[in-house]
């Protein structure tokens, strides 16, 4: 009866310090632990660099609304803008590295080019979000083939973990995340498909190699 007492005890008290540590955590130390907390289920145990990651705190976002040129904001007005951050797209052909803004609303991502729109993607219809398990950036955002779309999106991100986090909350399709080994497909566009390969060298890069495949290091 004692031992049964003091465990009862126990998890009375337990549940009680875990109610006033609840109750004093402030908005934006909550929204980082709800953030986390996906990251985890993300890509806990299958990306390299996930342990490396916790310890940092992710920004609301890396650019300022005030950042981007009014032209977009023009485009994009009526929106709700929750976080920019600058990115390396990749042409789905030559894989030309092209520096671009990776602008997630509500609503939508968008891949902007100084004043232009060069492509968006409304959550509704995003079909998956893939990523290696080695510790590069790159991240894939797959569209559905329609008229609509050129193709998938390849970027690379410095703050991969963050990125795809806040991708897949704003989208809420934490389910469709993929993290891949060896080599992913991706859709060009007009039927047509590429491979993205994954392997590990003495340094980073990316590079288009004699097969025509992107290579990432």
């Amino acid at each position: 009866f004692f031992m049964q007492t003091s465990e009862m005890l126990r998890k009375m008290c337990m549940r009680n310090l875990v109610r006033k540590y609840c109750q004093g955590l402030t908005a934006e130390r909550k929204g980082q632990l709800q953030q986390k907390v996906v990251t985890s289920a993300v890509f806990s145990g299958k990306k390299e660099g996930y342990l490396e990651s916790l310890s940092q705190p992710f920004l609301e976002t890396r650019l300022k609304e005030n950042d981007l040129n009014p032209k977009v904001l023009q485009l994009i007005r009526g929106e709700n803008i929750k976080y920019v951050t600058p990115v390396i797209k990749y042409d789905r052909n030559g894989f030309k590295a092209r520096e671009r803004l990776l602008v997630l609303t509500q609503s939508s991502a968008y891949v902007v080019e100084m004043a232009k729109i060069k492509q968006k993607i409304e959550y509704s219809t995003l079909k998956g979000i893939s990523t290696s398990n080695l510790s590069d950036g790159i991240v894939v955002i797959h569209v559905p083939e329609d008229n609509k779309q050129k193709g998938d999106v390849i970027l690379q991100c410095e703050h991969i973990f963050e990125v795809v986090t806040k991708l897949c909350i704003l989208a809420n399709k934490q389910s469709v995340v993929k993290v891949v080994k060896g080599s992913l497909r991706f859709r060009v566009g007009s039927g047509k498909e590429g491979t993205m390969v994954f392997t590990v060298g003495p340094e980073p890069q990316v590079f288009k190699d004699k097969t025509g495949q992107l290579t990432v290091v």
